[in-house]
């Protein structure tokens, strides 16, 4: 075997590798693949993935502020926690958050590159070490990996991925007491960083049996079965379902899943990876399953070990992907097992590039047409931006060259001509394939981080329109600042700011409690004092963040306009001076009326802007206040007009309604 490699490899190559030491490469592989990304992350502006970032950002913040996960101050162990004990340095080091959040990234891009040596130890198991070096720069150079831009468990998930398939390969070439306590200890802390490591036990289980050595995983099994028997008993003592412990992910197991639904997304998932590794490394993976016998021993433990977690793992994405909430493909939910794929395709180089004729046909035709049952037509859009990278550069040949009807075309041509290298290329060339792949993955990652720095931009623009972004903890210097939540702007108004400024704390609402499933706390009014109580209990905060339909009592101090968000120092107790009603939700458009409210209200004017749309109206409209009289003829001319009315108490209560004529239906 090494012979076969070091022939392919070359002289100077292999000069080259022996040459420097093992480690050194690594840690330059390691070095320059943290700065790449950390370059490339930093270009990421700002929180898109919502609720998920947000989440992990403040459990991170509590971790770091009081070694407690908790999020809005509510302590919560339903997420997973290793990637947020991770990130939490960054803020227990830094007071700004914009400067903890570049620290968060420099993290992510350092955890992301240390799947270089995970991957090495993988490959080296199976292959020499130029083609095992040559396996860590691939797992390092996968597209997903701009994830390392986003607040996600997918930078700590990918190199602990590969560090339990290290443990498993191992424990089944020797399965060892300490072999088989290693993988599940290393099992459980995945499981603590992703409840989607729960398909681990089912994959560790199967391949010691698809091997013929389940009877020396005694220690495995016996220890798999008490942690199923001691969960199922503190879970049933608790009075609580078993699912409990996949924590927030509980409710997935609540569902009924049809398993023709279930097939289908396997089918478009499997198509996806296709497309994703390039064709040619799945069609590699197949051909070694189909020469199991012929191949060395030393290899079932890693292919025993890659079929195994591969089959779990589609079940369970596939099955999520199949609930109507969902419905789509989730690429970052299965992106961990593409290195897998590589280290099969360099296996299979080092074997001397074996083509038996029907094994080689199957793969290559399976490989070719898998990507043309994808619907790219329903399935490209926004959704993938977070969730199916690979589709992005496929949604970017749409938009310059491309009918959307015309992808598919598009895709399997690209499948064809990759199964066709994988066919054609001579024996004493097939090192170009794993090199022709990190060209792929190179020109496929430019478009899909060009797509996530433009989804951020759009999330901190619809969130925050201020020059710094920190802007709250600058005006109230870092002290307590609540969230009053009317509907009447976009919820990453809070979102934004929250993320950047550590003073923003509570979130309460009015009205309606914003969507995200995040802790906040509904507020009484008493409509004849203004004040606002929590369950009876009057609040006293040094400042309240709000839009402009809920002015709270006290002084304006700062304000970002283009979002319509104000900040105010609060005369205490917290009381809400004015109402306004008829705004479209998470809009400052008007409905047919619109009515303001001044509670505690002893009488003056007031003066409200209005402002039209030329794209809409062609002619003035007429905007008139009911009871008094007032109208006033506004303009088509995108500029503001102020109109302004006496106020009459009544019971304490001044009320003004603005009728608005609406000419443009649905505007």
């Amino acid at each position: 075997m090494a012979g076969d490699a070091a022939a392919l490899e070359g002289a100077p190559a292999r000069a080259l590798v022996r040459a420097v030491p093992v480690w050194a490469w690594l840690t330059a592989l390691v070095a320059v693949s943290t700065l790449v990304r950390f370059l490339l992350a930093r270009r990421v502006a700002a929180l898109w993935i919502m609720v998920d970032e947000l989440i992990y950002s403040e459990l991170a913040k509590s971790f770091g502020e009081s070694a407690r996960f908790a999020v809005r101050d509510v302590p919560t162990y339903g997420y997973g926690l290793v990637y947020p004990a991770l990130i939490s340095p960054a803020y227990a080091v830094f007071d700004s958050l914009p400067r903890a959040y570049d620290a968060v990234r420099a993290i992510n891009s350092l955890l992301v590159s240390l799947a270089a040596l995970p991957a090495y130890f993988l490959a080296r198991r199976v292959v020499p070490t130029g083609l095992s070096l040559l396996a860590a720069l691939l797992a390092v150079s996968l597209p997903s990996l701009v994830y390392a831009g986003e607040v996600m468990t997918e930078n700590a998930f990918y190199p602990l991925f590969l560090c339990v398939m290290v443990a498993f390969v191992a424990a089944l070439e020797r399965p060892t007491a300490s072999r088989q306590l290693l993988l599940l200890a290393l099992c459980g802390l995945a499981y603590l960083t992703r409840a989607q490591a729960l398909a681990f036990v089912p994959a560790i289980l199967v391949a010691p049996v698809v091997l013929g050595r389940w009877r020396s995983f005694g220690v495995l099994y016996g220890v798999v079965a008490a942690a199923v028997v001691a969960v199922l008993g503190v879970q049933l003592a608790r009075g609580e379902s078993p699912l409990g412990v996949l924590g927030a992910y509980a409710v997935t197991g609540e569902h009924r899943y049809e398993p023709t639904e279930v097939g289908r997304w396997l089918v478009y998932h499997v198509a996806e990876l296709d497309l994703y590794a390039g064709v040619i490394p799945l069609a590699a993976l197949v051909v070694l399953l189909s020469l199991w016998r012929r191949l060395p021993r030393n290899l079932r433990p890693f292919l025993a070990a890659t079929a195994s977690i591969s089959v779990f793992l589609l079940l369970e994405v596939s099955a999520f992907a199949s609930l109507p909430s969902v419905q789509r493909i989730e690429e970052r939910n299965l992106f961990y097992l593409v290195p897998l794929a590589l280290i099969a395709l360099l296996v299979w180089i080092d074997q001397g590039a074996p083509r038996p004729a029907l094994a080689t046909g199957i793969a290559a035709v399976l490989g070719a047409a898998l990507p043309g049952v994808i619907p790219y037509e329903r399935l490209i859009g926004v959704p993938s931006q977070s969730d199916t990278l690979m589709l992005i550069p496929l949604w970017r040949l749409h938009e310059r060259w491309f009918a959307l009807e015309d992808l598919t075309a598009v895709a399997v041509a690209g499948a064809v001509a990759a199964a066709l290298l994988f066919l054609v290329v001579p024996r004493r060339y097939v090192l170009a394939l794993p090199l022709a792949l990190l060209v792929f993955f190179a020109v496929a990652q430019r478009p899909i981080s060009a797509r996530l720095e433009y989804a951020s931009l759009g999330a901190l623009a619809e969130g925050v329109g201020k020059a710094d972004v920190d802007w709250v903890d600058r005006a109230t210097r870092g002290r307590e600042t609540v969230v009053l939540w009317t509907g009447n702007t976009s919820r990453f108004s809070v979102w934004q700011n929250e993320f950047f400024n550590r003073s923003v704390g509570d979130v309460y609402y009015l009205r309606d409690p914003m969507n995200g499933g995040l802790p906040q706390t509904r507020l009484e009014l008493d409509r004849r004092t203004g004040v606002l109580r929590d369950e009876g209990r009057t609040l006293a905060p040094e400042f309240a963040l709000t839009d402009g339909s809920a002015t709270p009592g006290g002084t304006l101090v700062d304000a970002d306009e283009k979002r319509g968000v104000f900040l105010y120092r609060v005369d205490a107790p917290l009381r809400q001076t004015s109402i306004v009603d008829g705004l479209h939700p998470n809009d400052t458009w008007s409905g047919p009326t619109v009515t303001y409210t001044r509670l505690a209200c002893t009488g003056g004017t007031l003066t409200v802007l209005v402002q039209s749309d030329p794209n809409l109206y062609q002619e003035p409209r007429t905007v008139s206040v009911r009871g008094t009289g007032i109208s006033r003829a506004i303009p088509p001319d995108n500029r503001s007009h102020a109109v302004t009315v006496p106020l009459r108490p009544s019971g304490g209560v001044c009320t003004a309604t603005f009728a608005v004529p609406t000419v443009v239906p649905g505007h």
